[in-house]
């Protein structure tokens, strides 16, 4: 068995028009077909990964803070261009935490969704 990469990361959100606006306006993933479930989420195509957001009001995996702390979980995305994102970051007033890692390629920038959930960006080494 070769395991060949991470399909999809799921996040529960709890106001789906809020998360869209932060996934696919500020973030600009690209929004993709989803299959009609009975619960209500949104599904983004990102390089060959997909994040897929869902509606659970009762879901039991939100961080319950919004404090920008680079060793709570997360999940990372890679990016091109780490200076872009981060101008784009500031002209939607999103907070964010810039840490230097030369220890593992770089700058690392962390940012969280409407819910808390805690995304890191790193930029191509």
């Amino acid at each position: 068995m070769l395991y060949t990469g991470i399909h999809h990361v799921s996040l529960v959100v709890m106001q789906l028009d809020r998360s869209k606006y932060f996934y696919g306006d500020i973030l600009g993933f690209k929004n993709i077909e989803r299959p009609d479930f009975d619960t209500d989420g949104a599904w983004y195509q990102v390089g060959s990964t997909q994040v897929h957001l869902i509606v659970y009001p009762e879901g039991k995996t939100l961080r319950g803070t919004s404090k920008l702390d680079k060793d709570d979980g997360h999940f990372a995305v890679q990016v091109d261009d780490i200076d872009a994102l981060i101008e784009r970051m500031d002209r939607y007033g999103v907070p964010l935490l810039i840490v230097q890692a030369e220890n593992v390629g770089g700058q690392r920038v962390y940012v969280n969704d409407p819910d808390g959930n805690l995304i890191e960006f790193k930029g191509s080494e």
